[in-house]
């Protein structure tokens, strides 16, 4: 009867070692992987400053990293700075910033499960908000020592029954969030600067910055672009009559109305007073002219009702069309006066109405 020949001591010894530095070179290339990760997920939060497309951003990337099936996130008004909004959901839900739950939130300063925050001995409020999102890891946004929002992971794809996060996965959510709430608070202040907080649309200034790098792109492109100025037709009647602050419900009311009637891709801007831009992305004559009506008829249409009083409130409208081979200018300024001409035709010809201006007749 054979015997096995037993391996010697040394030798198992040389394996164990083996095995030991393979296990530690995978480590470390796991983690030099996942550093160039953040590395990569540095440039992405800083390639964008539009608020909206940095928050998709950060939503996408956490939930790749973290292998989850859904997230979604919080953040902070930027006109009130009183509520955190779910901004990812059509669901309106809203946590005070300075409720206990956020405090809490600032306080552990790291991601908590949502099980781990209902055994707290000491009760937070508006948990029952979370509760509603199937949170499995809810991530505090915190910039200097300010909680500015909250991403909420939920369902985890996972191998097995085992869906806990480990240290390591909670560190790297954590360098995630550090990074998202940087990028967040940058572009809430241009956000800031560059929109006017009574009716929400861009400045003068941030439009022409948008318009000229639109006229650069449809010419390369050889694109058209639209731009559509609107004026609120006997405004000074409002604030003569019922108030400025009747003045600013139709400023406010005319600016929704605007924007519900656009695209993502379009550009919506209070230019000054009771006047509005819009830029309108690779559309010609005839679409721009039916979205400029479509605008004034929804405007005409609409009943704007302030301190129980029903008003009428409509809109003159002037457009003008980039096209490089029928209307080529690289000028901003030289589209939109052309619009604004357009719209003194309009003004000066019963109000109430669409022009379009005609580069062979001026």
């Amino acid at each position: 009867m054979s015997r096995k020949k037993e391996q010697p001591q040394e030798a198992k010894e040389i394996n164990i070692n083996d095995t030991v530095l393979l296990e530690q070179t995978m480590q470390y290339e796991k983690k030099i992987y996942d550093l160039e990760q953040l590395i990569d997920i540095a440039k992405s939060f800083c390639s964008t400053l539009d608020f909206g497309k940095l928050l998709e951003s950060i939503v996408y990337i956490s939930m790749a990293q973290m292998h989850v099936l859904g997230a979604e996130i919080f953040v902070k008004n930027l006109t009130t700075n009183e509520n955190l909004e779910l901004v990812t959901s059509s669901e309106k839900l809203t946590i005070p910033v300075n409720c206990s739950l956020s405090n809490k939130l600032l306080d552990i300063n790291g991601p908590v499960t949502f099980q781990e925050l209902s055994k707290l001995k000491k009760k937070v409020s508006h948990l029952d908000v979370l509760e509603k999102l199937n949170p499995t890891l809810i991530v505090p946004l915190i910039q200097k020592n300010h909680l500015n929002g909250i991403i909420v992971l939920q369902e985890r794809i996972t191998i097995g029954d085992d869906d806990s996060y480990t240290d390591y996965d909670k560190s790297q959510i954590m360098s995630i969030a550090s990074l998202a709430s940087v990028a967040i608070n940058n572009a809430a202040l241009l956000e800031m600067s560059s929109t006017d907080m009574m009716t929400h649309l861009k400045l003068k200034y941030f439009f022409y910055n948008i318009l000229t790098e639109a006229i650069d792109s449809a010419f390369v492109q050889t694109e058209n672009l639209s731009v559509l100025m609107f004026d609120i037709d006997f405004f000074k009647k409002f604030n003569d009559t019922y108030g400025h602050e009747c003045g600013d419900f139709v400023l406010i009311q005319v600016a929704e109305l605007i924007k519900q009637s656009l695209r993502e891709s379009d550009v919506a801007s209070r230019y000054g007073g009771e006047e509005f831009t819009v830029l309108l992305n690779k559309t010609g004559k005839e679409e721009a002219l039916l979205v400029a009506e479509r605008i004034r008829q929804t405007i005409a249409d609409h009943d704007f009702v302030f301190n129980e009083k029903h008003l009428h409130v409509t809109i003159s409208v002037g457009v003008t069309v980039f096209d490089a081979n029928t209307n080529l200018t690289y000028s901003p300024n030289e589209l939109v006066n052309q619009a604004d001409k357009a719209l003194y035709i309009s003004k000066n010809t019963g109000r109430n109405k669409v022009t379009w201006y005609d580069p062979k007749n001026n």
